[in-house]
């Protein structure tokens, strides 16, 4: 029965190259090549590389021919196929794709041999040949077909009738004893040897090329030598790795390598470790022998060269990078080591990304935990400097500006500016807590922050790729303990109300205070400097407070408000060295540190100049306004006198009447426009403040404008001067027309005297013969005299108050020219 089978298979070949080929004798060899061709391709078993796809091989057919230019072939073909396609059911194609596939196979292969190609070694050797096939190409079942490898008509495979396929394995081996003097196994040997730094038989290091190298004179073939070396690359790389860790350990624990180089060098044993479980396992599969070429080849147990390229690729790999990052990270330590790591670990490639990204948790380690211990209890736990925050030692009130700073080279660079500018934030504000406010109340606020954000206080709770978990955790830790060192500046230590104590005596905003206070001092300060005593002006400060609304203030705020004399020189008058101080004490002296003092002194001297020329003005015109009507005592004197008087007077009125104008203007734009506006500003920014560098910045925007507005800045310096010459212009007004109304009051005096002893000329002819020997005395002197000295003193007065309105509007217009065009230029910017 299998032998009708057979038969029946044969002759449905023959019947189908007949029916293809209809006009070949078949006895031609034309047509006993195509019937092998066609056994050939009926006998392979060659699987197809492409998917099976029937539409898309069918579009790839018509495509072809389209492109050949047979364009009326191609909607032929296309025409077929549709029908083709709709055969389903019984008697139909199944496998529509095969067929197709086929028919392409031999479209392509007949093209190739008409190219004088021959393909035919993709298909399985038949051991046939065309005298073995004969000229006849009926189906015998004579001896010579037998023979030949046809039985009962059906041509019979045999894979090697003659064993020619074991001759060739063996003349193989022949030939690669010949051409190596050493076996392959040796060489895998060597080769794991030369992975692990050690030298081999063969294969030794080799100083002058700086890695392993099979030696010059084992003769082996090129190939031989090419993949050696190759696999020899890697020992070089594990030497370097090997030395590197070597060295670090062996200098450890210097500052140089730190606990991330320690990290580094722990993740690297690891994966050296790993790398050595596996050499553990190449070498047991060096030990079995290598077959030679054959079909079982490909199994059994064994170790060639080539199988150890396969086995080594991912530790090269690996290896490559870990050399890469010794070579980078030498002369590396803490977050600078961690951000060149972590510039690796951006790669395409997901062995390589996972790789960096498990070495990076263990590198970046003990960074995330100085992080967790600086966010969550304010410890800089870094012996080796490995931190992006810096901490040294300083006084209480300058920690929160100098004590801790952002160190920008070991800052990693996967954490943002933004992100370390809050982590430094936090800690310091743990530690401005612990040191100046001697608070505790910080460590519940951390708990919650840990547990809002979904970690934990332990160590180990936040590592590499965590960055969310971080971000979060410094935000909730940010949050909470700024909000309760807030809380503390203003509720225990009454922030505010230090502001507004400094803004009404220090900035002069007590107003019955700051009056009486000058009505007090001001016979004393107008003594020289350094005759006057600081215990006394301290007295009259405490009579001020208690003579004002200032003594229902805070005893604290009182207790922290002092005289200061400033240094003097030998020609300076009270006035010019009184000042006052405030004394911030810790924590509050971190905002009002010493220089924010000393700007605020330089606007107090400001102020208090401004209000001792108020206070002058009001002085003068205390004098003058009761001796306004006096002019009438000198109804005696001759007219041209009393009209010198009556213009003296009115000048000295005039003037009075400018000087008064200024004053009380600036002074109003200083109070009002410039101290009462910048204070309703900070205070609304001390609502929103939320952190302490917040409320720093605020008070400093607050000190800044006022600084400015009072036109005490760096930019107007000119009219800062031209203020105090017109302020002690009007000093010196003030002067003028005190000694214009002493002489006036003398002058009224000695004529009332003069009136009254004119009665008895013989007794004052007598008297005035006496005085007239008196110098300076002008009750001896007639009438005439009186009057003359009368016109001189005016005179000389007259001339004094020209000159000082003269100076003063001067100036004065200058001053107003100076503040229109700066008005002007700070509009226009």
């Amino acid at each position: 029965m299998e032998e009708e089978d057979q038969r029946k298979v044969t002759d449905l070949v023959v019947d189908l190259v007949r029916r293809l080929l209809p006009q070949q004798n078949p006895n031609s060899p034309h047509f006993s090549q195509s019937l092998r061709y066609a056994l050939r391709i009926l006998s392979s078993c060659l699987n197809p590389s492409i998917s099976p796809d029937a539409d898309a091989i069918a579009e790839s057919i018509k495509r072809r021919l389209a492109t050949l230019g047979n364009s009326s072939d191609a909607l032929t073909f296309a025409d077929l196929y549709t029908k083709f396609a709709s055969k389903n059911g019984p008697g139909s194609v199944h496998n529509k794709w095969a067929v197709l596939y086929l028919l392409k196979i031999i479209s392509e292969d007949r093209k190739t041999a008409k190219n004088g190609m021959d393909f035919s070694f993709l298909l399985p050797n038949l051991g046939l040949n065309d005298d073995e096939m004969g000229n006849n190409v009926r189906v015998l079942n004579g001896k010579d077909n037998r023979e030949k490898g046809w039985k009962n008509g059906v041509l019979l495979v045999s894979k090697d009738p003659e064993n020619l396929r074991e001759i060739s394995f063996r003349e193989f081996g022949n030939l690669v004893k010949e051409e190596n003097e050493v076996t392959e196994e040796v060489l895998v040997r060597d080769v794991l040897y030369a992975c692990q730094g050690i030298d081999g038989k063969y294969v030794k290091f080799d100083s002058n090329l700086g890695g392993y190298a099979l030696l010059d004179s084992v003769k082996v073939p090129r190939a031989t030598r090419i993949i050696v070396r190759k696999l020899c690359e890697l020992g070089w790389l594990f030497r370097k790795v090997k030395g590197y860790i070597s060295e670090s350990m062996d200098r450890f624990p210097a500052e140089d390598v730190g606990a991330v180089g320690q990290a580094f060098c722990a993740a690297l044993l690891d994966e050296l470790s790993e790398y050595y479980k596996l050499l553990a396992v190449l070498e047991a599969q060096s030990m079995n022998p290598i077959p030679l070429v054959s079909e079982n080849a490909s199994s059994g147990n064994y170790l060639s060269l080539r199988r150890l390229s396969v086995w080594l690729a991912e530790p090269m790999v690996k290896m490559r990078l870990m050399a890469v990052l010794v070579d980078k990270c030498k002369v590396l330590r803490g977050g600078a080591m961690a951000s060149s790591i972590h510039l690796h670990a951006q790669h395409g490639d997901p062995l390589v990304h996972d790789f960096m990204r498990q070495l990076l948790r263990r590198v970046c380690s003990p960074l995330f935990e100085m992080v967790r211990s600086w966010v969550l209890e304010g410890e800089l736990e870094d012996i080796f400097a490995e931190f992006f925050i810096v901490g040294q030692p300083v006084k209480a009130e300058s920690l929160w500006r100098e004590g801790y700073r952002l160190h920008a080279g070991m800052l990693p660079s996967f954490i943002s500016q933004s992100l370390a500018q809050r982590i430094l934030r936090t800690g310091k504000s743990i530690n401005f807590l612990r040191v100046c406010c001697d608070d505790r109340g910080w460590a519940a606020a951390a708990t919650e922050a840990a547990a809002a954000a979904g970690t934990t206080t332990r160590r180990g709770g936040l590592g590499y790729g965590e960055t969310d978990a971080l971000e979060s955790l410094v935000m909730e830790a940010a949050k909470r303990i700024d909000k309760h060192l807030l809380d503390v500046i203003y509720k225990r230590y009454k922030f505010k109300e230090h502001c507004l104590a400094i803004k009404r005596y220090l900035l002069l905003g007590q107003g019955d205070f700051v009056q009486y206070l000058m009505d007090i001092v001001g016979p004393e300060l107008s003594e020289p400097a350094n005759t006057i005593s600081s215990f006394k002006l301290a007295g009259l400060l405490e009579s001020a407070i208690r003579s004002s609304n200032a003594q229902y203030d805070d005893p604290d705020i009182l207790d922290r408000l002092r005289v200061k004399m400033m240094p003097h020189g030998s020609g300076d008058r009270g006035w010019d060295v009184f000042s006052l101080e405030y004394d911030a004490r810790v924590p509050l002296d971190t905002v009002f540190t010493e220089s924010v003092m000393m700007r605020y002194l330089r606007i107090f001297n400001f102020l208090w100049k401004l209000r001792r020329v108020e206070h002058a003005l009001i002085g003068a015109w205390k004098t003058m306004k009761p001796n306004c009507i006096t002019s009438h005592a000198f109804t005696k004197l001759q007219r041209a006198v009393k009209l010198q008087l009556l213009s003296t007077l009115r000048r000295c009125q005039v003037l009075w009447d400018e000087m008064n104008h200024f004053v009380t203007n600036l002074q109003y734009y200083i109070m009002f426009e410039v101290l009462e506006v910048s204070w309703s500003n900070f205070s609304n920014e001390m609502e929103v403040a939320k952190d302490l560098d917040d409320l720093l910045a605020a008070h400093e925007k607050y000190l800044h404008s006022i600084v400015e507005k009072s036109l005490l800045g760096e930019r107007s310096q000119t009219l800062y001067k031209s203020l105090f010459v017109l302020f002690d212009l009007i000093l010196q007004f003030r002067y003028h027309a005190d000694r214009l109304y002493e002489g006036i009051h003398e002058l009224q005096a000695r004529t009332v005297e003069s009136s009254l002893n004119s009665r008895d000329k013989k007794k004052s002819r007598r008297q005035e013969k006496d005085k007239s020997s008196e110098p300076g005395s002008w009750i001896s002197e007639g009438r005439k005299a009186l009057t003359q000295r009368a016109s001189e003193f005016l005179q000389n007065m007259g001339q004094d108050l020209e000159a000082l309105a003269t100076e003063y509007l001067t100036l004065y217009l200058a001053y107003q020219m100076v503040c229109f065009l700066k008005a002007c230029l700070e509009l226009s910017s």
